[in-house]
């Protein structure tokens, strides 16, 4: 008979927990971020735990920076998990026990072969032409045959049949168990191995959903093994397509952005970047636009399919603009703010988050990014006296200076209120002959420093009467 992956029906009922164990051993990339959502959503949507376990044992490689990065990673982007994040390297005593709980059971056996022995016997068998699996002497050997030296503990795999993975995204995958070797699960030192530790923790925290990359799904195989020698629940398996580049390669750094925090740098909104993720390799009918709470409403494991998805940062930006303009004012000047300071910006003063507030209407239309927005609302951050740029700059002729002199009176006496303001500009225009372009320009150049800006209504009802007329004043006085 097959060693088979049943999916218990004890397993379907029991409360959905899932589970993000990253390895802080670099940045929190993109691919890691969309399991973490993946698993986020299915939590959240079914009022389950969204669990946070980070498998720092690889004590070289792992840092307490690379740890701080993904925390930081995961909340920019909004996952909350449920209780403390939990460290591996803490457990591994009781990662310990399961191994000597298994040797016991007659699941894992003590092996003695040294490295040497081990190369020698894969040599042998490759000049052989047979399979080159390690199959330890001490398998089936007496324990009185068991010299006094250190040891590690081996999975005593099944050498016929197959393992069957039961996989709700994959579908039934088969492996040979004569493809499966007797790994090891706790070393010589005592320390566990990723496969037994995966597996303890898996089941101490109750995980009933594992959804990960697709490159692990040979480790589903190996670690059926550990499940079913302790005749604990196998969790439902989801493992999902990796992320590839535009052009249908592993995605990577030549693509551009490939780190969490690298996306928030470049101004993306962490509700455009889940509604991006959640789309990569996961879909509901045509939908491609939605909220975070239409998102958990819908997820799914039935909705992600098999195939590698692409990156695209056209509808990264497109997804994003959207989110920018759907958001909320105060929502969106919070985060607004939260990006400054990531960009170490200083802290914006009360006036300008006032102004910031009262424009957002008008900054947040047809942005892609924050930074797009940041460049939008550059005229309420500029302070005076404002430099204008070389192009703007060129409007200022004596000629214009002195339509703005005339102008100022007009508009500091005037109603303040887009039809006035209409009216008092439209009214200047066609007495100069000039359409209103020509002298929008010169109100750019002295309101915002520069050409490409918000309307000039928009900015004037935004900085306020005293404001404006201050800030034309600034340029037409005589310089000495």
């Amino acid at each position: 008979m097959p060693n088979q992956n049943p999916i218990a029906s004890n397993a379907v009922q029991r409360p959905i927990i899932t589970r993000f164990a990253p390895s802080p051993t670099g940045y929190l990339h993109i691919g890691g971020a969309r399991t973490a959502l993946f698993n986020w959503l299915l939590a959240r949507g079914a009022g389950g735990k969204f669990l946070l376990r980070i498998e720092d044992t690889d004590r070289e490689r792992s840092t307490p920076e690379a740890t701080q990065a993904i925390l930081r990673g995961l909340t920019w982007l909004g996952l909350d998990w449920d209780g403390e994040a939990i460290s591996q390297f803490d457990r591994k005593e009781r990662h310990a026990e399961v191994a000597y709980e298994m040797l016991a059971r007659g699941a894992a056996y003590k092996c003695f072969c040294t490295q040497d022995e081990i190369e020698a016997f894969r040599t042998q068998a490759k000049e052989r032409g047979e399979n080159t699996l390690f199959q330890s002497p001490w398998r089936d050997a007496n324990s009185a045959t068991h010299p006094d030296t250190t040891y590690v503990i081996r999975m005593r795999a099944p050498r016929e049949g197959q393992m069957i993975v039961q996989d709700a995204v994959q579908g039934d995958v088969r492996f040979g168990n004569n493809q499966l070797d007797d790994m090891i699960c706790l070393r010589s030192d005592g320390t566990p191995t990723y496969m037994l530790a995966v597996v303890v923790d898996d089941h101490d925290m109750g995980v009933s959903h594992v959804i990960r990359g697709d490159d692990h799904l040979n480790n589903a195989a190996r670690q059926n093994m550990i499940y079913q020698a302790m005749g604990w629940d196998i969790p439902i398996w989801a493992h999902i397509p990796l992320i590839h580049g535009p052009d249908g390669k592993k995605l990577s750094k030549r693509h551009g952005a490939v780190g969490v925090e690298e996306y928030q740098t470049m101004g993306y909104p962490a509700a455009g970047m889940r509604n991006y993720l959640a789309r990569l390799g996961w879909s509901h009918g045509n939908d491609e636009f939605f909220s975070s709470a239409q998102a958990k409403e819908w997820f799914g494991l039935d909705g992600i399919g098999r195939s590698a998805a692409r990156l695209d940062f056209k509808k990264l930006e497109n997804i994003c603009g959207q989110h920018i303009s759907a958001s909320e004012d105060a929502a969106l000047l919070h985060e607004f703010e939260t990006f400054l300071k990531v960009l170490g910006h200083e802290a914006l003063t009360d006036l300008q988050r006032t102004r910031l507030s009262e424009g957002m209407y008008c900054l947040k239309d047809r942005a892609k990014t924050l930074i797009e927005l940041a460049d939008k609302a550059q005229f309420i951050m500029v302070s005076r006296p404002i430099f204008p740029d070389e192009t703007s700059a060129a409007s200022l002729s004596s000629v214009f200076i002195g339509i703005l002199r005339e102008l100022t009176p007009q508009l500091q006496n005037g109603k303040w209120d887009k039809e006035n303001l209409e009216r008092i500009l439209t009214a200047c225009a066609e007495h100069h002959g000039i359409g209103f372009g020509k002298l929008a320009a010169p109100l750019r150049a002295a309101l915002a420093g520069r050409s490409v800006t918000p309307s000039v209504y928009d900015m004037m009802l935004v900085l306020g009467r005293d404001e404006t007329v201050a800030r034309l004043a600034d340029v037409c006085i005589p310089k000495p």
